[in-house]
């Protein structure tokens, strides 16, 4: 029998049951939930969402989910103790959006339902997403510390952003958020060609004029092969062969930010320029983790891009399953 625990003062963040609201499939790729309930009337940042990270756990194969009403801050060392065929699984997302106010509250995120063949259980559970149904969610609660935002372009202004389907909602939420005078450019890969001609016309309209917003589908092409592509030729890159990344190189966790490294790396300390000038510019690349490598090695080592200026993710790996 599982134990649960005792119960405790409730915690700085979200953590409670909410319930499928809307369900949109709004691209071959992409399926929209807006969840709501009454834990949703405390959703809140500071200030802008962002790249927002929040996490999701689904109901496990008996279609239940673990009780984790009478859990604290220390949510996550407790969840683990639950069985593994009981608690479900965890994966996390990006608040796509917020609509509604007070106890109308809904909290809207957009799932990838598949990823070149490779189906987690979020996906697996989106595609069968009805109203009614609920997930329980971990999110920020307005008016108090909860951290996930990784996008901080400071005071510069060049912006480049870039990211595969898995970051999307990302990008296209930060879009949303950039003050109407920014300046840059957005590179976004999706699986297909139907993926573009459903998204592309909301983004177009939100992302600031000074931001070019392209789109990328791969329709067949190597994962990320555009992307390196497209991004060499924006940065005057007259090498156009994408940079060589072997598998082993690849780190497990990539997560790197102005004031983080996952590998333990200093990365508050300058650099030396290679000749580009990219002292005003900052990017954000998130997605899959390779091909991430490749683009990080592209700006830090071949461009000698400072990488105070820089935020790459690895929001998942090919053929290997994630943890959360």
């Amino acid at each position: 029998m599982t134990q649960t625990a005792e119960p405790t003062s409730e915690p700085s963040f979200i953590l409670d049951e909410v319930e499928v609201v809307l369900v949109e499939r709004i691209s071959p790729s992409f399926v929209r939930l807006e969840l709501g309930g009454p834990a949703m009337s405390d959703l809140g940042v500071a200030d802008r969402f962002w790249d927002q990270r929040i996490k999701l756990i689904f109901p496990n194969a008996a279609g239940r989910l673990p009780d984790l009403s009478a859990y604290d801050e220390s949510w996550w060392e407790s969840w683990l103790q639950v069985p593994e065929e009981e608690r479900g699984s965890m994966r996390t997302y990006t608040v796509r959006a917020v609509r509604g106010s007070g106890v109308d509250t809904r909290m809207v995120v957009d799932i990838v339902l598949h990823l070149d063949g490779d189906t987690g259980p979020g996906a697996q559970w989106a595609a069968q997403a009805a109203p009614g149904q609920r997930v329980i969610a971990i999110a920020p609660r307005r008016g108090q510390e909860y951290g996930g935002i990784e996008f901080q372009p400071g005071t510069a202004r060049d912006l480049l952003v870039v990211g595969d389907e898995t970051a999307v909602p990302a990008i296209c939420s930060i879009l949303e958020d950039l003050d109407a005078d920014a300046v840059g450019a957005a590179f976004l890969e999706v699986p297909e060609s139907g993926d573009v001609e459903a998204l592309a016309a909301h983004t177009a309209a939100a992302a600031p004029r000074g931001v070019a917003v392209h789109w990328l589908p791969r329709d067949g092409a190597p994962l990320g092969s555009l992307l390196d592509e497209r991004v060499r030729a924006h940065l005057g890159v007259q090498d156009p062969h994408a940079t060589d990344v072997d598998e082993a190189e690849v780190p497990v966790d990539l997560w790197e930010t102005p004031s983080y490294s996952s590998s333990g790396e200093v990365v508050d300390e300058p650099v030396a320029a290679a000749g580009q000038d990219l002292d005003d510019c900052y990017a954000w690349i998130a997605g899959e983790s390779k091909v991430v490598t490749g683009l990080r090695r592209l700006l830090v080592k071949e461009l000698g891009m400072d990488r105070r200026q820089v935020a790459f993710m690895g929001y998942w790996r090919q053929g290997v399953a994630m943890r959360s």
